[in-house]
């Protein structure tokens, strides 16, 4: 990497084995504890998501990267007694690694002092002596939820957030309540204080332009070659001085500038950033996963370009509707729709799509073996296929053992 240049190929390796994809994923095995705790702190957050069509997005990165592991691990992680992960905003609504919290209470300064975020600024300067009384009551009364304020008459509904739904999210936004747990999909909130452990409370605040330096970094490990937006996504960061904290980072030696093949704009590598030869990923990417977040992005590397069609009309969807890419090599070689029918305890692929190019019995044999592995991680039956999607026939006969 003496070049400060890198060709497209180049910079897909070493965006992949930043993510863990550098290897074979350990399909065959069982993840432990301590492996799930170094994937997820080398991918430095983790975006929350409530659809459960086939798992809940949190579930699948590490699935992705290490095979088959314990989902009760990522839940003791992050809601157990002693956790090693806290919930706030990364990038959306994320689990981050504890060690990241001083890095992100510049984000709850802000907050308290009144930068909107949909409209709850307004909401905490309107009526601050309700926001304390909710306060009040979970110092007295313990853990509570967002139903535990609900109205009578008031339809449940991310948009139709009732008065306590405001002032809970307005106070773990400020950084004064985080989540406890989860029931369900549901936050159970508590004081910071008495959820986080005190070692990490007790850790000093940095500025904030040592925080977004720190961010940036993590951002640039997780990422392996980025842009400065690609760097400035990762954790959802202001524009204003993203280009100086870059330019300290450069010159600090963390960052390496260079170019890339087919990159319009100027990219940079991360000082611990290694090129394998070769990657040997066969994985299926939840639509929210680190990799393909960012969708201008992963066009630049993978030459796909990847929608999240959830929130399409039925009619005007490509792919379907939980559509997860399929990683093969170094190449988004297809694109499977997927969901879990609980109540027949099959996955069902409801389509197939292979990708221009590409050879579907290579791309289904090996699609095969990862749909088993993630219907027996699950705990579902053998994958069943639709005949929908020009992959869906070829993948039907690997199956089918055909």
């Amino acid at each position: 990497m003496t070049e400060r240049s890198l060709s497209a190929a180049e910079a897909r390796r070493i965006a992949l084995a930043a993510q863990g994809f550098d290897r074979a994923g350990g399909r065959s095995g069982s993840a432990d504890r301590k492996k799930l705790r170094r994937t997820i702190g080398k991918l430095g957050v983790l975006q929350l998501d409530s659809v459960n069509v086939l798992v809940r997005s949190h579930y699948l990165p590490a699935f992705s990267r290490l095979g088959a592991y314990d989902r009760s691990s990522l839940e003791a992680e992050a809601w157990g007694p002693r956790p090693g992960l806290f919930e706030y905003w990364g990038h959306e609504a994320s689990l981050m690694p504890l060690s990241t919290h001083p890095l992100l209470r510049w984000r709850m300064a802000r907050a308290r002092d009144g930068e909107s975020w949909g409209g709850l600024s307004t909401f905490a300067r309107e009526r601050p002596e309700f926001i304390a009384s909710v306060l009040r009551r979970i110092e007295q009364e313990g853990p509570l939820t967002g139903g535990d304020f609900a109205e009578p008459g008031r339809r449940a509904g991310w948009w139709n957030w009732s008065d306590g739904k405001k002032a809970l999210e307005w106070l773990f936004w400020a950084g004064r309540i985080t989540t406890r747990t989860r029931r369900g999909f549901e936050r159970v909130y508590d004081l910071t204080e008495r959820v986080l452990p005190r070692a990490i409370l007790d850790l000093p605040t940095p500025s904030e332009a040592e925080a977004h330096r720190a961010l940036l970094a993590i951002a640039s490990q997780a990422l392996g070659v980025a842009t400065a937006g690609d760097l400035r996504d990762y954790f959802r960061m202001p524009a204003a001085g993203v280009a100086d904290r870059l330019g300290e980072l450069v010159e600090a030696g963390v960052l390496i500038p260079f170019s890339v093949e087919g990159w319009k704009p100027p990219a940079y590598v991360a000082k611990s950033a290694r090129l394998p030869r070769a990657t040997g990923a066969a994985a299926l990417l939840s639509p929210f996963d680190n990799l393909i977040w960012r969708r201008d992005r992963a066009e630049r590397l993978f030459g796909v370009r990847i929608r999240l069609e959830i929130y399409t009309p039925a009619h005007r969807r490509e792919h379907g509707y939980y559509v997860l890419p399929f990683l093969l090599d170094d190449r988004i070689v297809a694109r499977v729709d997927l969901k879990a029918d609980r109540g027949r305890a099959v996955l069902r692929v409801e389509a197939a799509h292979l990708e221009p190019g590409e050879d579907a019995e290579r791309v289904a044999e090996a699609l095969a073996g990862c749909l088993r592995d993630l219907a027996a991680w699950l705990g579902l039956g053998p994958p069943q296929t639709m005949a929908c999607g020009d992959l869906s026939l070829a993948l039907r006969a690997n199956l089918s053992g055909r």
